[in-house]
C-alpha cells in the first residue's frame, strides 16, 4: 500500500508564508509527477503546481511568482513554500503522486492523493 502524508497547514495572515510537506511511503518503485493542488469551498480541484522526476515544473498563474514546489527523491518527498500569501489561497491542499508500485514480480501504475490539509490566510 502506498501512503501521500501531508504537513505543514495552517492559519496565516495575508503575506505571510508556509511550508508544505507530502512525504509518499510503501512499495513503491518510482515516482514520476508529484503535485499539489488545491480546493476551496464550493470550486473544483484545482492544480497549483507540479514537479517531474527530471525536475521540470509548471504553476498555476494565480501562484507563479509566490510558490515554488520541490522534491527530494531520495526522501520520496516533494515540499510547496508559498510566499506572500494571499486570502484567496484559502484553500484545502492535496498532494498527488504518479508513481510506480511493486509487487511479486509486478507493476502497478496509478496516482495517488494525500489526506488534505487546510491552509487558512486571514486578511
Amino acid at each position: 500500500q502506498v501512503q501521500l502524508v501531508e504537513s505543514g497547514g495552517g492559519l496565516v495572515q495575508a503575506g505571510g508564508s508556509l511550508r508544505l510537506s507530502c512525504a509518499a511511503s510503501g512499495s513503491i518503485f518510482s515516482i514520476n509527477t508529484m503535485g499539489w493542488y488545491r480546493q476551496a469551498p464550493g470550486k473544483q480541484r484545482e492544480l497549483v503546481a507540479a514537479i517531474t522526476s527530471g525536475g521540470s515544473t509548471n504553476y498555476a498563474d494565480s501562484v507563479k511568482g509566490r510558490f515554488t514546489i520541490a522534491r527530494d527523491n531520495a526522501k520520496n518527498t516533494v515540499y510547496l513554500q508559498m510566499n506572500s500569501l494571499k486570502p484567496e489561497d484559502t484553500a484545502v491542499y492535496y498532494c498527488n503522486a504518479a508513481l510506480t508500485t511493486t509487487s511479486s514480480g509486478k507493476y502497478y501504475s496509478r496516482s495517488y492523493w494525500g489526506q488534505g490539509t487546510q491552509v487558512t490566510v486571514s486578511s
